[in-house]
Parts: C-alpha cells; sequence; structure tokens
C-alpha cells in the first residue's frame, strides 16, 4: 500500500500537469459514470494530499476523493513531467516503489530533478516501459480504468483503488476530521500535541496506533516498523505506558523522514551516511532499512536475528534485544 509520501508526490503530478486546466472526466469501465459526470468538463483548482488519500478540487466546488489502498495505482500519459523516482518505477504512479532510484554521480534529489514535460506513456501495461513514445492522444485506455482524467495534453487513469469518490465540501470536511495529523500539511506544536495526546491515552500497542490513520496520516507498514526501531520502542508497548518523551521522538522523526521520502520519493530510513552508502541505499532496499524485510538477518545494531510476526493482519519486524 502507498505510504503518505507517495500520495503527496502524485498530488504533486496533478498540480504541475491538471491544475489550472479543463479536465474531461470518465470511467472507461463504466461504475463510475454517474459519479464522473458531477466534474466534467470543469476546471481543477487544487490538488492535495492528507496522509493516504488525495483530494481534487474542481471550480463546481466538489472534490474527487480518492485513497488507492493496496492495489490502486495511477498512471499518466502526453506531455507530463518525469523525475528519477518515477523514471525507476517505470511511471508507475502510486505504489510503495521499492524497486530503487538510481542516482547519477552528484547524487542528484528529483525533487529538484524532475524534468520538462515530454510526451510519452507512463506504464499503463507491463509490456511498455516509461520513455515509450505514444503515436496518438488520448491513449485508448488499458485494464478496468476506474476513472480517466483528460486534459488537452495529458492524461491520468485510475486502477483499482479502495475509495474514490465525488464529495461536497462538507464532506471532504468529515473525511479529513477523521484522519490524523499529517506533517507535510501541519507540524505545528499542536499537531505534535495532538499525537502525543492521543497516543498516551490509548492501551493498544505502539505498533497498532501508528498505522492508525486516526492517530497520525500517512505511516504504512515501512515507516511503522523503521520509526519504532529508530526510537528503540518494543511495538507491543501499550501507547498510554510509552513516555511522552518517545511518543514526542516518534512524531518528530515521522516529521523528518516524510520529508525526505517526499523529496526523494524513496524511504530512505537510515541517517549519516556516505555518498556511495547513499547512492547504494537509493538504489537498493537491501541498503536502504533497519528492520524492514530483514527477518532472520542480523540486526544492523546488535547482530540479533530481526523478527517477524503477524500484529493487526499485517507484518511486523522488529529487533528483540535493540528494542525491548
Amino acid at each position: 500500500m502507498p505510504e503518505g509520501h507517495s500520495v503527496h508526490r502524485i498530488a504533486r503530478q496533478f498540480a504541475q500537469n491538471f491544475v489550472g486546466r479543463r479536465i474531461a472526466v470518465s470511467s472507461p469501465q463504466g461504475r463510475f459514470a454517474e459519479e464522473a459526470s458531477r466534474i466534467d468538463g470543469r476546471t481543477m483548482i487544487d490538488a492535495r494530499a492528507v496522509g493516504k488519500q488525495m483530494f481534487l478540487e474542481f471550480d463546481n466546488g466538489l472534490w474527487l476523493r480518492i485513497h488507492l489502498g493496496i492495489y490502486g495505482a495511477w498512471d499518466f500519459a502526453g506531455e507530463i513531467s518525469v523525475d528519477p523516482t518515477i523514471a525507476s518505477a517505470n511511471g508507475r504512479m502510486g505504489q510503495t516503489n521499492q524497486r530503487g532510484t538510481v542516482l547519477d554521480g552528484a547524487g542528484e534529489n528529483s525533487l529538484h530533478s524532475i524534468g520538462a514535460p515530454r510526451r510519452t506513456r507512463l506504464r499503463m501495461s507491463e509490456s511498455e516501459k516509461l520513455g515509450d513514445e505514444i503515436t496518438e492522444f488520448p491513449p485508448e485506455p488499458i485494464g478496468q480504468v476506474r476513472v480517466r482524467l483528460l486534459t488537452e495534453t495529458a492524461v491520468a487513469d485510475l486502477r483499482g483503488p479502495t475509495a474514490c469518490d465525488v464529495l461536497d465540501p462538507a464532506q471532504v470536511d468529515a473525511v479529513i476530521a477523521k484522519l490524523g495529523p499529517d506533517p507535510l500539511n501541519d507540524e505545528s506544536v499542536d499537531a505534535e500535541n495532538r499525537f502525543v495526546a492521543t497516543v498516551r491515552k490509548k492501551p493498544t500497542p505502539i505498533a497498532l496506533l501508528l498505522m492508525d490513520q486516526s492517530v497520525v496520516s500517512g505511516i504504512g507498514n515501512v515507516y511503522r516498523a523503521e520509526l519504532l526501531f529508530r526510537a528503540r520502542q518494543n511495538p507491543h508497548t501499550p501507547g498510554r505506558l510509552v513516555t511522552e518523551e518517545t511518543a514526542r521522538a516518534l512524531w518528530r522523526d515521522w516529521v523528518h523522514l516524510l520529508r525526505i521520502g517526499f523529496e526523494t520519493g524513496q524511504m530512505m530510513t537510515m541517517d549519516d551516511l556516505d555518498d556511495d552508502a547513499y547512492r547504494k541505499a537509493m538504489a537498493s532496499r537491501d541498503d536502504r532499512h533497519w528492520v524492514y524485510k530483514r527477518e532472520g538477518l542480523p540486526c544492523r545494531v546488535c547482530g540479533t536475528h530481526i523478527l517477524m510476526e503477524e500484529l493487526g493482519g499485517r507484518k511486523l519486524y522488529w529487533c528483540p534485544v535493540d528494542q525491548n
């Protein structure tokens, strides 16, 4: 499932290529046709993310809300902007992108190296690769496209989302009110205090609280494991027994890691790497994380084998010594 940094990056693509333009909205598969007609032909005026959800605003006061879930993804075609992270994933927008990004010799940051728009198709099927020149525009939809957003120069196709709704402003406010704070939208002291207070009043294990989008927005399985290890926090500790100091450290580390994820497109969770180690970490998950997907391997700090267990229906990775 895409974590918060990915959804913010997708919103950025819409801001660059769709906001300010009139959008033809359709549902090639037909299941979203009635809702699509409510925003068809309107101008997109805003694109924003809150945690794992994205909201696209139109000039008639309606919003398109998308929650990709586990299977959802966006594909883009036409004159679109491409950066190294998108290139490394063959243009697939919305997945966790654990494939890695190969940086140039200077270790260029993908947020600042996004390319000029080019007329291309960003992987709408396994047989097509980034950079394939499209011969006609718009290209035919491929697969079960729930909703297509089309401008004169670019198109975005959505497939497999958990949620895709057209909402009015009050409904959008109600959805957002149920979500915990998102540091890319609000990293204030008030947001930190809200997170700390919520965590420290609950009996639920901290590993489950970090994945609860009503507690904090955007954290998924990768960031959950890495945040807890970096804090040396036992994942089974009830929230109410987590010290205030640790709870605040978790929030501040989430602010730090989410910003890195947004800027680089990768869930980089190891700090203080030299240039060569940083390039390796960006290119390969094996060199990027402390505990995630490292079950059975020695802890990078103490040498104890990393454990993997099921918790709340998701895999939890942790070190039983450093997080005891």
